[in-house]
């Protein structure tokens, strides 16, 4: 594949966003449990991660837009705080996707996962807790900020936007953003 090109795969931001792992190139996936886009994404984007060299910082952040993008974006944040993360993201898809789960509200979420062995008590506590409004507050306006028009959406270097659509496929993605992490290295 030829270079990629802004304004065709990818956009620049018209103002760049802080990057959360300073002094590492950051690679930042917009996602929702909900939109078969990122649930079939996920098998593509997975195995990219695990090779990411170690000055790469990668991490996904709910797309939170309202109703169950929002619902769904608490509980993504609520695992990751309770360090769950990892484990039941793709049975959350699995949920979602196959067994035509909603999830669209706490206790609906908090039944569901501990099936997976999620603490139930502690996870609704943490769901609810000042620091999660806060938290969920941040991952709403990391949305605006990065412009994002739909999900899955990559942003690289808080500088670097783009989608399935102007990346050409789930490759295309990656392949965007391996060109984004070199140019971004080295400008440093």
């Amino acid at each position: 594949m030829a270079n990629p090109i802004a304004g065709q795969q990818y956009i620049e931001l018209s103002t760049p966003v802080p990057v959360s792992t300073p002094g590492k190139v950051e690679a930042v996936q917009l996602f929702w449990y909900g939109d078969p886009y990122s649930y079939h994404f996920e098998p593509t984007v997975n195995p990219w991660v695990e090779k990411l060299p170690a000055d790469v910082a990668f991490r996904k952040v709910p797309a939170m837009v309202g109703g169950s993008w929002a619902a769904h974006g608490q509980m993504f944040l609520t695992l990751e705080a309770m360090g769950a993360g990892g484990q039941v993201h793709t049975a959350l898809f699995d949920a979602v996707h196959n067994k035509r789960k909603r999830l669209a509200d706490a206790q609906d979420q908090a039944d569901s996962l501990a099936i997976q062995g999620v603490d139930k008590d502690k996870y609704l506590s943490i769901y609810s807790s000042f620091a999660m409004k806060g938290q969920v507050a941040q991952a709403k306006e990391l949305a605006k900020k990065y412009e994002a028009r739909g999900v899955p959406t990559m942003v690289v270097g808080g500088k670097y936007r783009f989608d399935l659509g102007t990346a050409g496929g789930p490759e295309g993605m990656l392949n965007v953003a391996d060109h984004l992490i070199a140019k971004e290295r080295a400008a440093k």
